[in-house]
């Protein structure tokens, strides 16, 4: 399938799944940007460092672009360290594990969706290193898309650190085991693409949010 597969549902289909974004982006940031600034000073004041850390992750067509969130991990402890994180990581401070816990270090993303770098829903950002894993005929699906905050495959991998917490090697367990499983669900919802699927997985997030496991 070509990286400009899903535009042949029809020239309408980018313009819906973008106005879809900005409709509930542009509404929410407005809501949550006093939460946004209490996070970020709990942030502040919790561990030395900047509020929010930022990362180059790959996004539509292949196209670089850095993704927003709260930090959670101590500053002095990041560089140079895996990127992938179990929950028994050492360098999550303490309102990082209960941001993470909660997804509420990924609000700064509404602002990569209103820039038009991502979306609310479609395949999560991956960097560079693990999007190489992915086999090429579905890295041209997948990325025919704007990567998303959330999708399928995020709801149903939310206790992904606890997984890789009980791995020996997280980081190999990631590429081998869950990315895999991860790249199926992003294809699938590339293909089977709606507008009310959207809306249902938004929905289900929400529901996810609000009941953490």
């Amino acid at each position: 399938m070509p990286a400009d597969a899903p535009l042949s549902r029809g020239v309408w289909w980018p313009a819906a799944k973008r106005g879809f974004d900005l409709a509930l982006a542009l509404p929410a940031t407005v809501v949550l940007l006093p939460l946004i600034a209490v996070l970020s000073l709990w942030v502040r004041l919790d561990s030395p460092g900047p509020v929010f850390f930022r990362q180059e992750r790959v996004g539509r067509f292949g196209a670089s672009f850095r993704v927003w969130k709260l930090r959670t991990m101590s500053v002095e402890q990041v560089a140079g360290a895996a990127l992938v994180t179990s929950s028994a990581d050492a360098r999550i401070t303490r309102c990082g594990r209960i941001l993470r816990r909660h997804k509420l270090d990924e609000l700064p993303q509404l602002f990569n969706v209103i820039a038009g770098q991502m979306s609310l829903v479609g395949p999560r950002p991956e960097v560079a290193k693990y999007v190489a894993h992915y086999p090429e005929d579905v890295r041209a699906i997948v990325l025919s898309v704007r990567p998303g905050l959330t999708d399928r495959a995020a709801l149903e991998f939310r206790d992904e650190e606890r997984l890789l917490a009980q791995a020996g090697n997280p980081e190999q367990a990631y590429v081998s085991e869950i990315l895999p499983r991860k790249l199926a669900l992003y294809r699938r919802y590339v293909e089977d693409w709606s507008l009310m699927g959207d809306v249902k997985l938004v929905l289900e997030t929400l529901g996810a949010l609000a009941f953490p496991r």
